[in-house]
């Protein structure tokens, strides 16, 4: 017989929730508003702004290669922070939510590929892969202490995994021409800001910065999307391994970036991206190949590929679940992954560049997935995602103590 063990979360974990729920909220705000603003009288001029060129790239390149290379930064941090003192340091911990975020990618994006094989939308096969972190963990935070703890880290460790997919995705698939002296270029400055971490041990942040700047621009003029730039940063800023390190540059920016990330950045991203005129032919489109690959990947592919990922690895004993959980929690985490929104809307972008008839039904394909994905899951969970009690067994297949 198993008994219930506590289960506690980082002070750095509570932050980072906190900061996304909130963040969501905004986000939503924002997206409304958006909307409204584009379908009414000033919608034109509105559109017209976010393509106005503002030196060499337009406001909407400037927010989307620009502003969201600090997101990037911000993952990166994140990433580097999970792999080596949070949930993915323990190789036994981490292969559940590895496998599921696997199962979440492959699925979305197989579906969609069978419907756009060889077709002109072939190029958004990507879209559908992704989870706006943000939005899953605002809608997870609606249910509060009804859902165990454990599934709070494991649908972030899934989102976090799944970001890096979608960051190799992009730089693998989504990379036009390429300019070899600009990519050796960027690639030396990742190597010259490793080495001042770990044989000068610099620990301020000023040469990091500095140098995550030339490493942009070095990377935007490669042809790789300029934002991997933010992801390479957050890899070689210094981390402490010591759990809380307030003195760690890496803990001590990304500290300093939640709120920005959160409050700020994301919010103008979704107010340069959601500008939708809908027209009214807007329900026709989304009968094309793109729109359902991408409305059947987040909506259908995410939890199945998520559940089936995670079950399996489990049956066969790779791993198993934690104490807490069972397996219409992972249903429930999975349907959540189906919130596509910030990264999918991110990779359309590069998808379809200079179509924007074609960026704008994919946008409203993602949204009426992202808010299907997420009033499932919501109404999922809180039928069935209050804590597993009592004893537990080997159907469950639970940790023990």
């Amino acid at each position: 017989m198993a008994t219930k063990s506590s289960f506690r979360l980082t002070q750095s974990f509570k932050e980072f929730f906190e900061n996304e729920r909130a963040g969501a909220y905004v986000l939503i705000m924002c997206t409304i508003i958006s909307l409204a603003i584009a379908n009414t009288a000033f919608g034109p001029s509105y559109v017209k702004f976010f393509h106005s060129y503002a030196g060499p790239l337009s406001v909407e390149h400037w927010i989307n290669d620009g502003l969201m290379a600090i997101f990037f930064l911000l993952i990166g941090l994140e990433l580097k922070r999970e792999i080596l003192i949070g949930e993915l340091s323990d190789l036994k911990k981490a292969l559940l939510p590895v496998f599921a975020a696997l199962g979440g990618m492959f699925a979305p994006a197989g579906i969609h590929f069978l419907l756009n094989n060889g077709t002109a939308t072939q190029a958004g096969v990507g879209i559908p892969m992704a989870t706006d972190i943000a939005f899953a963990v605002g809608v997870l935070a609606l249910l509060g202490d009804r859902i165990p703890a454990s599934l709070k880290v494991f649908l972030v460790a899934l989102a976090v995994i799944d970001d890096l997919g979608a960051i190799i995705v992009i730089a693998v698939f989504y990379t036009a021409e390429l300019s070899t002296l600009y990519l050796l270029g960027a690639l030396a400055m990742v190597g010259f800001l490793f080495a001042l971490g770990r044989v000068f041990k610099v620990m301020s942040l000023i040469p990091y910065l500095i140098g995550g700047a030339i490493m942009w621009y070095l990377m935007l003029k490669s042809g790789v999307h300029a934002t991997i730039a933010g992801v390479l940063l957050g890899f070689v800023i210094p981390f402490s391994t010591k759990s809380e390190d307030a003195e760690s540059p890496s803990h001590r920016l990304e500290h300093i970036l939640h709120r920005p990330v959160a409050f700020v950045i994301l919010p103008i991203f979704a107010l340069a991206n959601t500008c939708l005129i809908i027209g009214s032919d807007w329900a026709a489109g989304l009968l094309s190949p793109n729109s359902l690959g991408i409305m059947l990947g987040l909506g259908v592919g995410k939890p199945l590929g998520i559940f089936l990922f995670a079950f399996t690895v489990a049956a066969i004993g790779i791993c198993r679940l934690p104490l807490d959980l069972n397996w219409k929690h992972i249903i429930g985490a999975g349907m959540l992954g189906g919130i596509g929104f910030t990264m999918s809307i991110f990779i359309t972008n590069l998808a379809f560049t200079g179509k924007p008839d074609m960026i704008d039904a994919s946008k409203m394909a993602i949204f009426i997935a992202s808010v299907f994905s997420a009033l499932a899951g919501l109404f999922w969970l809180k039928l069935f995602g209050a804590p597993n009690e009592g004893d537990f067994d080997m159907e469950t297949m639970d940790f023990e103590d």
